[in-house]
């Protein structure tokens, strides 16, 4: 039997690294922006130097609450250890209340800052390791075809033992897990079930011998994020939607049910290529019944325009550094 996450009061996320920066536009009453954070963790002046930085990428501080008791997660790292290091202090993460670091997919935009997340963890907690929850086929390098044909190899990302000598306790399962006393649910692989979603064109992996690159458009090693929230439903986090954003919330429908899907949040993967499918994919998502619909990273702009056309401003907020969502 399917083992569920415990309901939750309520669910705040912080996006820690993101695409874009905006702190000027307006947002509904359950979201706050950049500026207001950084003045109450010490902004004092408005400046370049005193604001947060974007970069291709994603990372979001998660936290439940239920009663008096809270759990909170990392959520990948973003692309780099100077965006984290960078952001982090300014928007006041406390490092000492983060109880885990979920890694969504093994592509360098959401583990090249894993490092610095595992470092500033740990440091605050004795040296104690940080479990980090992986899935095994995380680990072998990636590359992108180009249109001229030209592999372009992606950056690795750290591998379990380059994890395990900065302090992380590593986690590897493909299968679901319940963590943090059941707060938190990661997704096993995701089933491709649309006719439409077929991953990532032109994405390849190095062969099992490291000989050579092999067509890899599933990046089978893609989770998700799903929290329970009680008298709302699940809200779910999800990096890029390698799976095609539609399969990662029918597969979170089959496999949370009979919980309502409340919120999605994260990159949906709707840009460069996949442009070509936002028409199926947004007249999809109107099946689900979503309240918050939070597009980031690699959603792309005409993605989210559309999503906007089709549930409204005050569905669709998009995700940008800085922000802060309660649900």
């Amino acid at each position: 039997m399917q083992q569920m996450p415990t309901p939750v009061d309520s669910v705040e996320f912080l996006v820690l690294v993101d695409n874009s920066l905006d702190s000027l536009s307006s947002v509904p009453k359950h979201v706050s922006l950049e500026w207001p954070r950084l003045m109450r963790h010490g902004m004092t002046e408005l400046s370049g130097e005193g604001q947060c930085c974007a970069n291709h990428g994603l990372s979001l501080v998660v936290t439940a609450r239920r009663g008096g008791v809270s759990h909170a997660l990392m959520f990948d790292a973003g692309p780099e250890n100077y965006v984290l290091e960078r952001n982090a202090p300014r928007l006041g993460v406390d490092f000492s209340t983060i109880e885990g670091i979920v890694l969504s997919h093994g592509h360098w935009d959401h583990a090249g800052g894993l490092p610095a997340a595992i470092r500033s963890t740990v440091s605050v907690d004795g040296g104690r390791p940080i479990p980090v929850f992986v899935h095994p086929e995380m680990f072998r390098q990636r590359a992108l075809t180009l249109p001229s044909g030209i592999i372009l190899p992606i950056k690795a990302i750290p591998s379990p033992t380059e994890l395990m000598d900065l302090g992380a306790r590593v986690i590897s399962s493909v299968q679901p897990q319940l963590i943090l006393e059941d707060y938190f649910w990661i997704s096993g692989e995701i089933p491709r079930v649309t006719s439409y979603e077929h991953g990532f064109p032109g994405h390849l992996r190095r062969s099992e011998d490291g000989s050579s690159w092999e067509a890899d458009p599933l990046i089978i090693d893609e989770r998700f994020l799903a929290v329970d929230v009680r008298g709302k439903g699940v809200v779910v986090f999800t990096a890029c939607s390698h799976a095609g954003v539609v399969n990662v919330l029918r597969h979170a429908c089959d496999m949370l049910s009979p919980r309502p899907l409340h919120a999605v949040a994260g990159g949906f993967h709707l840009s460069a290529a996949n442009e070509r499918i936002i028409p199926e994919t947004v007249a999809d998502l109107g099946s689900f019944g979503l309240t918050v619909i939070a597009p980031g990273h690699c959603t792309g702009w005409r993605a989210t325009n559309a999503l906007v056309r089709k549930f409204g401003e005050d569905v669709v907020t998009p995700s940008a550094v800085g922000k802060t969502y309660v649900i």
